[in-house]
């Protein structure tokens, strides 16, 4: 049975197919989708197996397979019809995609089209979520710039500022907001907070930052284990229970909650929730 989830997909991938040419950003394609931008790559990903930038490119070089295969259009003029106005961009593209460059894929005169298919095989969750009303909460943290497995900087910044100010005694806990995707965005720019979780009168002065995260309904997914195995616990948030949940995703970055520490537990028995906003 397809999901609604699948049929949204699929609207984004006719659109690609149907305008290749076209400026085909995470917004507009999301708009599509009818998705929020926070986790419209997540779920794409994870109900296709295929990052968006991946399937753009995929599609918009079958189109033009296609055309160099079955028609007669100059080569740079079908680069512009899938929106490359640079052939050498192009040329190079298809070249990585098929193995030829355009002239010579044209002059097989074979084209097969490489088909998506949206089921990756059976699916099973793993770990439970619960859909659970969370209180707001106001955060003091520090922002990170770079790959989310250098966090450690970010942490060790975090309490050597809060044992600086005797502050270390005043919050209800560490969490960690993550604004990007990193199968969407290069390394270097991924953009993070860890902090503390901390109430109204808490003092919030540089190098820290104030974070809001709103209340509201949310999914709650309880990862036990190493923090190695968070990023499969996204995946199994995003292909498997996000899909056949009902549910919506909101317009909040995905947070993480630590129930205890790797200080004083072993990786095996660690946990960590992770949090997703869901539509009121």
């Amino acid at each position: 049975m397809t999901t609604d989830f699948e049929r949204r997909l699929m609207r984004v991938i006719d659109q690609v197919h149907d305008h290749p040419a076209e400026d085909l950003n995470l917004d507009r394609l999301a708009r599509v989708a009818a998705l929020s931008p926070y986790h419209f790559h997540r779920v794409f990903r994870g109900i296709t197996g295929e990052t968006l930038a991946h399937m753009v490119r995929r599609v918009r070089m079958e189109r033009a397979a296609t055309w160099l295969t079955f028609g007669t259009l100059p080569i740079a003029e079908i680069a512009q019809a899938v929106g490359y106005p640079n052939v050498a961009s192009f040329t190079r593209v298809f070249g990585e995609m098929y193995g030829l460059p355009p002239g010579a894929y044209r002059e097989r005169g074979t084209h097969r089209p490489q088909l998506l298919n949206l089921r990756q095989g059976e699916k099973h969750m793993t770990r439970p979520v619960e859909i659970r009303t969370e209180p707001a909460r106001r955060l003091a943290g520090i922002l990170h710039r770079g790959p989310y497995q250098e966090l450690t900087l970010a942490i060790n910044q975090l309490f050597g500022t809060l044992a600086a100010r005797n502050l270390m005694d005043q919050n209800q806990g560490m969490a960690c907001v993550f604004h990007d995707d990193p199968h969407a965005v290069q390394s270097p720019e991924l953009r993070s907070h860890c902090g503390v979780i901390v109430n109204a009168e808490f003092p919030v002065e540089a190098p820290l930052e104030e974070l809001n995260l709103p209340g509201g309904r949310y999914a709650v997914m309880l990862h036990k284990g190493p923090y190695s195995g968070l990023s499969e616990a996204y995946d199994e948030l995003f292909s498997v229970w996000l899909p056949s949940s009902g549910q919506e995703p909101g317009e909040v970055p995905l947070f993480e909650t630590y129930l205890n520490s790797a200080q004083d537990t072993p990786p095996d028995q660690l946990e960590t929730e992770i949090h997703l906003k869901l539509k009121d």
